[in-house]
């Protein structure tokens, strides 16, 4: 057999495979193939979900193959034509983008989450002991606080800060007027705006800033994994809700994932990274939380993106426009 026809046996064969989203295992058998994209700082929480998930009847043949990434960024590429059978991004509107090009459906958020698999808060991550004493948003605005925060551009994790940070103006009786001046002075303290959460908080832990604004589990992860910080729980925050949804002919198993990840089991795994359940998962001890025994305190004041910006498809534009937005613009008036 010539090198020729050997290439292209070769080639029809992995076609095959490629088409019946099947591999060969060490048996002989196959396992079906699910490809998550995900946001960046996603991905170690999911190591633990996706192998109690290999543990079940449902998910023992599936090999699951993770792409993570910032969320705008990942979205994108999916767009492109990256591989991915469950999206589970940062926020609505980088699905929205995969509904609009008829990638994922329409009806993704018709079910008991709303298509949400993952949830959290805006905290403000601090060094050991609290040296500057920061405990409030306005503390954020004084002389000499070091901001470090992703990039609203790249970045889900960066709309979810920036968009707590101008709540907390307005949650407490501030007008736009006064919010969009308190961000002015917010933004003239970043000196980093990396590309992703899991980025941001490199940079931090590196030596960048006196604050990081993240998401309370990635805060926790990091501690988990051994960094030596803190974090404040402001009175007024921002619940986080991550989107997730499958795409256009992914297959079964992707479906079977899906459901553990919403699981009771599912998110009990999550929480143990720092996430707050969607369920009730009982009493769980969360290593690296402020308090262990009572991880996730519920806030004195907790906004969200329905009550109190109008939904996604209002406050994406609204604040991040790319040309008339008033984030987006006075990050500009900035120099950021």
């Amino acid at each position: 057999m010539t090198n020729t026809i050997k290439a292209a046996v070769a080639l029809s064969v992995a076609g095959v495979l490629a088409l019946a989203g099947c591999s060969s295992d060490s048996s002989g058998g196959s396992s079906e193939t699910v490809n998550i994209v995900g946001y960046s700082v996603l991905e170690q929480a999911n190591e633990g979900v996706i192998k109690a998930f290999n543990d079940t009847d449902a998910g023992k043949d599936v090999d699951i193959k993770g792409s993570y990434g910032a969320s705008g960024d990942q979205s994108r590429a999916v767009v492109a034509g990256q591989k991915a059978d469950e999206v589970h991004l940062s926020l609505e509107p980088d699905v929205t983008r995969l509904v609009d090009e008829g990638i994922v459906a329409k009806d993704w958020k018709d079910n008991d989450t709303k298509g949400i698999c993952t949830t959290s808060i805006v905290v403000i991550v601090v060094k050991k002991g609290n040296p500057k004493g920061i405990k409030t948003w306005a503390d954020l605005a004084k002389p000499g606080v070091g901001i470090v925060t992703p990039n609203p551009a790249s970045s889900g994790s960066a709309k979810w800060n920036l968009l707590a940070a101008y709540g907390s103006v307005t949650a407490g009786g501030g007008s736009d007027a006064d919010a969009a001046a308190y961000m002015k002075t917010f933004f003239d303290n970043v000196v980093a705006l990396p590309d992703s959460g899991r980025d941001a908080t490199t940079a931090f832990t590196s030596g960048t800033g006196d604050v990081l604004l993240s998401y309370e589990n990635e805060a926790i992860l990091a501690r988990q994994k051994g960094q030596d910080f803190d974090y404040v729980i402001p009175d007024s925050t921002l619940l986080i809700e991550n989107p997730c949804a499958l795409t256009d002919g992914a297959p079964k198993a992707a479906q079977a994932l899906l459901d553990f990840q919403k699981s009771k089991d599912g998110q009990e795994h999550y929480a143990e990274t720092g996430y707050r359940p969607l369920v009730d998962v009982g009493d769980l001890e969360v290593k690296g939380a402020n308090d262990e025994s009572d991880p996730f305190p519920a806030p004195a004041k907790q906004l969200t993106i329905d009550g109190d910006f109008g939904g996604w498809a209002e406050a994406n534009t609204k604040f991040f426009d790319e040309k008339d937005g008033i984030l987006t613009k006075v990050q500009a008036e900035a120099g950021q």
